[in-house]
């Protein structure tokens, strides 16, 4: 093929090519350009034939490629003869991007030359600026993820520099979700995720931990008294309600606030001692925040440790429901049992609950147990009632019961397994707990209701509902907490708030029931009362299922009631 023709070919070919290609002389002249090279730097075939290769180096690199150049032509080897290496090009508006070049150099009868083929990489660059993105950030809110805070922690730490953690659960984050659905609460997250970075400014480093759980890092500060400040400042930033389309949610925090070097050197170290103090602040109530100390580390080491034993007592089972009677006062006849859960410890003996049910709090646990006593609770009810009695048995329900979405089909499953009727069953909660969450309680308690279940206030009287919010609440039984009882015969106060709970329960038409009664004379001054319903030692002690159901059969003899049954 001769010499034109094969030039020719290569020039059409040069043409159709993608890639860019660029031909310099020994002086690094521009000899020849394609296409391709044209568009991508923004130059015409004429405006770059003749013109020096540095055109499109930026002005930083241009020495060190004239110096490299210089040393090829002269016959040293090309260090990146073949190569591809990433490099920065400047367009014909001065624009710069990143580019792969590939470098080649070769000697004929006409000189030396020097070729490359060049490959915009904005893209890849893009993408991998995203995929870093990606591997430091969280996706949902933006904020530095769990690994890339803790990595820049731990720098901090190494660099000796003094810091504040604070870590932040929302409190009640889970019911939004209930409620509202997960869109809603990844929306709310963001949210959080917009607010945290506005209020504390560039000062602090903010990382979502996962889930609900946020990190704020104040680097270069290690007081106590400016840690107390920020957190203050963030709870306060959370009394305002967020506004996600059309709803008004409002959220509350619980934070724990640990200070490097004191309270942990190392980035573990320390979250685990804010992790403590905010176990704290949420076991205090929430709406708050702790500083850590010691004795939490302990504590906290304690309570997980009973946890751990409780996971497995309630596979062994070592847990056992006793029944304390609840009677009706005019004539001592048993309406039914109050189901309190024991713990059958193989070492410890028999544990009341204030021994152990602290330690569960807001976990999981809590509500597996929970499940377990309603369904032992339905399994008693069935039994009671088996010759045709209309019996109740109440239970208690943990907070993390109470807060499940789907409480009612679990209750309603251990109703019909042991096929009882649902008015055997009642299930007490403490006004504190409903009324933490308002309209969710409302909406949970008229499920119980619509399914036929029972509802109890449980120690009425001791937390902060009004007495006229009791209207809005679907319940059947109010229940008299022991506080008012125990002196009801000599403190004046006592009794009028017991009078006047016993009064607005008849109005309501809800079954009242007195706790701790230990005395006749207590007795006489609430039967005067009109209260008709009670419970305590002198009725009966917590028994197990043998005991109760030993005592029910000596009740229901025609001659015995509880006067003659030696409790």
């Amino acid at each position: 093929m001769d010499s034109p023709r094969t030039a020719h070919i290569a020039k059409d070919f040069a043409a159709a090519m993608h890639l860019a290609l660029i031909v310099t002389d020994r002086d690094g002249d521009i000899r020849f350009a394609n296409p391709a090279f044209c568009e991508m730097f923004g130059y015409t075939i004429e405006q770059l034939l003749g013109r020096p290769i540095t055109m499109i180096i930026p002005e930083r690199m241009r020495g060190a490629h004239t110096a490299g150049m210089e040393n090829v032509a002269g016959g040293a080897k090309p260090g990146l003869g073949g190569k591809s290496v990433e490099v920065f090009a400047l367009k014909s508006d001065g624009t710069e991007f990143p580019i792969e070049i590939t470098l080649s150099t070769w000697q004929d009868p006409y000189g030396f030359w020097a070729g490359a083929t060049i490959r915009d990489i904005s893209e890849r660059r893009q993408r991998d600026t995203r995929l870093m993105r990606l591997a430091s950030h969280d996706t949902l809110t933006g904020l530095q993820n769990r690994h890339e805070f803790m990595s820049c922690l731990a720098q901090k730490l190494t660099a000796g520099i003094p810091c504040t953690l604070v870590l932040m659960d929302l409190d009640g984050f889970k019911d939004v979700n209930d409620m509202h659905g997960h869109i809603v609460g990844d929306s709310l997250l963001q949210a959080v995720g917009v607010r945290l970075p506005y209020l504390l400014g560039e000062h602090a480093l903010i990382g979502r931990l996962g889930g609900d759980e946020f990190a704020i890092l104040f680097a270069g500060t290690g007081n106590v008294a400016e840690g107390r400040i920020e957190a203050t400042k963030i709870l306060t930033a959370f009394s305002k309600p967020f506004s996600l389309g059309g709803l008004e949610l409002e959220l509350s925090t619980s934070l724990g606030v640990a200070i490097a070097p004191r309270h942990g050197v190392e980035a573990e170290e320390l979250l685990a001692s804010a992790d403590f103090a905010l176990y704290r602040a949420k076991a205090d109530g929430g709406r708050t925040f702790r500083m850590f100390d010691q004795s939490m580390r302990r504590e906290s080491q304690v309570k997980r440790e009973t946890r751990d034993e409780l996971r497995l007592a309630l596979r062994h089972g070592e847990l056992e429901l006793y029944y304390q009677p609840l009677v009706e006062l005019a004539s001592r006849r048993i309406l039914g049992f109050e189901a309190l859960i024991r713990w059958n410890h193989p070492e410890r003996g028999l544990l009341q609950p204030s021994m152990f049910l602290p330690s569960l709090e807001q976990s999981s646990l809590s509500a597996e147990i929970g499940w377990w006593t309603i369904d032992e609770a339905c399994r008693m009810a069935a039994k009671v009632n088996a010759k045709g009695a209309n019996l109740k048995i109440a239970v208690n329900l943990f907070p993390t019961q109470f807060r499940a979405h789907n409480l009612r089909d679990r209750v309603i499953a251990a109703v019909q397994r042991h096929g009882i009727a649902p008015e055997w069953l009642e299930l007490e909660v403490t006004e504190e707990v409903t009324l933490n969450n308002d309209e969710a309680s409302l909406q949970t308690l008229n499920a119980m209701r619509d399914a036929g279940v029972g509802v109890a206030f449980d120690d009425f009287g001791t937390g902060y509902a009004s007495l006229s919010s009791l209207q809005r609440y679907p319940l059947t039984t109010l229940k008299i907490d022991r506080a008012f009882i125990s002196d009801i015969q000599t403190r004046p106060s006592d009794a009028a708030i017991t009078r006047a709970l016993v009064a607005m329960s008849h109005e309501m038409g809800l079954s009242t029931v007195a706790e701790g009664i230990e005395t006749e004379a207590q007795e006489a001054v609430l039967l005067e009362m009109g209260c008709t319903q009670g419970q305590g030692y002198l009725y009966g002690r917590p028994m197990c299922e043998r005991d109760a159901m030993a005592l029910l059969a000596k009740a229901q003899t025609p001659t015995d009631d509880l006067r003659s049954t030696g409790t």
